[in-house]
């Protein structure tokens, strides 16, 4: 794999995390090909709902319905490991994802997630995509902030 290629994953996983906190759904819809999967762990799945969605604007949905009631989010993304194969890349990318609620007292909290994006990636039209997503959560804390 190419610095190019490399170049164009790091940015295509940075503009996931933009967009997710924007609430930008075309954008994130875009990010993904059209047959996509996004795994979710067992534990942040609704009570009915599938661990897997397919397909970005699907994706996208479910994605910013989980971010829905929050205040605000803050997606920090760290390494990425990347390795191509003969047809597509496959990746690891580390991130802290930063939820801002307010709690029931109304003070502000962050519930903060470090979470690994275990991803690969196809290119299509040259334009590199995320063709599958599986979310892996380490660990999470949560703490009282002040929001300036």
């Amino acid at each position: 794999m190419d610095v190019v290629d490399r170049m164009a994953l790091s940015d295509l996983v940075g503009r996931y995390a933009a967009a997710v906190d924007r609430r930008d759904a075309a954008t994130v819809a875009g990010l993904f090909t059209a047959d996509a999967e996004f795994v979710q762990p067992p534990a942040l799945v609704r009570r009915g709902g599938s661990a897997t969605t397919v397909g970005g604007d699907a994706i996208a949905s479910t994605v910013l319905a989980a971010t829905a009631h929050l205040d605000s989010t803050h997606h920090a993304v760290h390494q990425q490991v990347l390795d191509s194969t003969d047809i597509d890349a496959v990746g690891q990318t580390y991130c802290t994802a930063h939820h801002i609620y307010r709690a029931k007292d109304g003070a502000l909290r962050d519930n903060a997630v470090a979470i690994r994006y275990q991803d690969r990636y196809r290119k299509t039209d040259g334009r590199w995509q995320i063709a599958r997503r599986e979310l892996v959560v380490d660990f999470a804390d949560d703490r009282a902030i002040t929001v300036p």
